[in-house]
């Protein structure tokens, strides 16, 4: 890597992941990894190995398919952790370790109840463990940003000589401001002897709203990788915000003094776009960057400005994340070629979706719709990315009704493991509620209901209904998501989607069992 050129180490996958309210099945974390490749991601963090059969498997399913980023995943400074990171690693063609151990006296005497001499000879012993797998190992100083400058610089110079050729100072709790987190990395930069055998990361939060600034304000003093997430997801408050940073840099590029990164920005708000929807956090309209407004202009002198010179109120184009201003629309008649074409157009590419299964779905809802528009069809995608290749359960018939004053009542017709089975169901708080009572009672599961959340996909009254719930079952957390022009039916496809990332759970635990 250039040294004119700042390293993105995404870790979507795992900081931001372990934040969500349901967890990601290992086929929508590959879809994101390999979205993530495109961007242009030097290295993704995609998860914690040993703390659970599920993360080893999609860390060893992402490790296995991506060649042109370099693959994480994370371990504390125990040997266990560093050998199983290393065994669900191991099929890839390169990798990288990250451990860790915290630094600050309040977690090494509170949490570790250590001396800080210990926790020292722990993270030597656990940065040559790591070397004896990969010569690519990345060591953090959890908590950095309220250790002392003495220890992180002692840390550090053990660290590297012990073998990192990565040492990260995270600002884990989202505690320091930016000159403070920048005079951290500079008494780095200049008190340890031996910091120009690795690089220099950081890792920040954003409790106090400064994961961005601090971000930067490190690279100005000699950091030369940022970790962030898309979006910002992440614990509490959430990460540094990759979309921020790499066009904070690409469009001050003469205050970084010509530093740059390999991301594709056009790949952005695909991306961003893909992640809200897996991950179900929807991206606030008023989001830097890639939020709604980002680029809207309400402001009458704005506005004029604008039509002016669009130089006058926009120091970036839309074009340059990728965001189209056309609003392309489809009827009935197009044929399967627009389709794909309009997908190429918003920057998909057909590995990226199954061409039939949305040419189906575009063809039912032109029918009902007329014209479908370019975010009709992205969420159309988007809905077939979360599906799984072989769903037990499959929506057949549905139908409602409630007359005021009666209870609602509904009829479900399912196809379960390939049997047809219906189920009426009198009685409920409405329609959804009947229908839910239906599929249930078909399916025989126990599951709470623990958030429901409606969204208009588009615009108008023809606009696509998405519904985004999560369940659980038997202590676990599912997402589920449905889309239709009509409210229960993508109520009703959202549970189904649930109940199905359940059964493969199910499938998943059962294959370990028998291991």
């Amino acid at each position: 890597m250039a040294n004119n050129n700042i390293i993105i180490f995404d870790t979507t996958l795992r900081d931001g992941e372990q934040s969500l309210k349901a967890s990601l099945t290992v086929k929508e974390k590959l879809q994101i990894a390999l979205a993530l490749e495109r961007l242009g991601v030097d290295v993704m963090e995609v998860g914690f190995p040993v703390s659970s059969a599920g993360d080893f498997e999609s860390v060893q399913t992402i490790a296995r398919h991506i060649k042109n980023s370099r693959v994480c995943a994370l371990s504390r400074a125990v040997d266990k952790d560093i050998d199983v990171a290393a065994e669900a690693l191991k099929v890839a063609e390169a990798f990288r370790i990250h451990t860790f151990i915290a630094t600050s006296a309040l977690h090494v005497e509170s949490k570790l109840r250590k001396t800080f001499d210990d926790v020292l000879d722990m993270a030597v012993h656990a940065v040559k463990r790591a070397r004896s797998y990969t010569d690519d190992v990345e060591f953090s100083c959890e908590d950095a940003g309220r250790t002392g400058v003495d220890n992180i610089c002692r840390i550090v110079e053990a660290a590297i000589k012990a073998g990192a050729t990565t040492v990260n100072i995270p600002d884990t709790v989202g505690f320091c401001l930016p000159a403070e987190y920048g005079n951290i990395i500079a008494n780095v930069m200049n008190r340890v002897p031996n910091v120009d055998k690795a690089v220099i990361s950081v890792h920040c939060h954003n409790d106090l709203g400064m994961a961005t600034a601090n971000s930067l304000t490190a690279i100005q003093n000699g950091a030369r990788q940022i970790e962030c997430t898309i979006n910002g997801i992440g614990e509490r408050a959430g990460n540094t915000a990759l979309e921020e940073v790499v066009m904070a840099i690409k469009t001050r590029q003469a205050l970084f003094n010509g530093l740059d990164t390999r991301i594709n920005t056009q790949e952005i708000h695909r991306v961003s776009q893909m992640v809200s929807q897996l991950c179900n956090m929807p991206i606030q309209p008023n989001k830097a960057i890639v939020g709604s407004n980002a680029f809207a202009h309400s402001s009458g002198i704005h506005q004029d400005g604008m039509v002016k010179n669009k130089n006058t109120y926009e120091i970036m184009s839309p074009e340059t994340i990728g965001l189209k201003k056309e609003k392309l629309n489809l009827t009935a008649r197009s044929g399967r070629a627009a389709v794909k074409n309009h997908m190429e157009e918003m920057g998909y590419q057909e590995s990226d979706y199954d061409l039939d299964k949305l040419y189906e779905a575009f063809l039912k809802l032109a029918d009902k719709k007329g014209q479908v528009f370019d975010y009709d069809l992205e969420a159309l995608a988007f809905i077939d990315m979360q599906q799984g290749d072989e769903d037990r359960l499959v929506l057949d018939v549905i139908t409602s009704q409630l007359i005021s004053g009666l209870p609602a009542s509904a009829f479900v017709q399912v196809e379960l493991d390939g049997k047809r089975l219906s189920q009426v169901s009198q009685g409920g708080n409405g329609p959804v509620d009947a229908v839910y009572n239906a599929i249930l009672a078909i399916t025989g599961m126990d599951i709470k209901m623990l958030n429901y959340n409606l969204t208009a996909k588009g615009e108008g009254a023809e606009a696509l209904g998405q519904v985004d719930i999560v369940v659980e079952y038997q202590g676990r957390r599912f997402h589920g998501v449905g889309l239709a022009t009509d409210i229960v039916e993508s109520s009703a496809r959202a549970l189904i989607h649930a109940i199905n990332a359940i059964y493969r759970s199910q499938k998943v635990a059962d294959l370990k069992a028998k291991k």
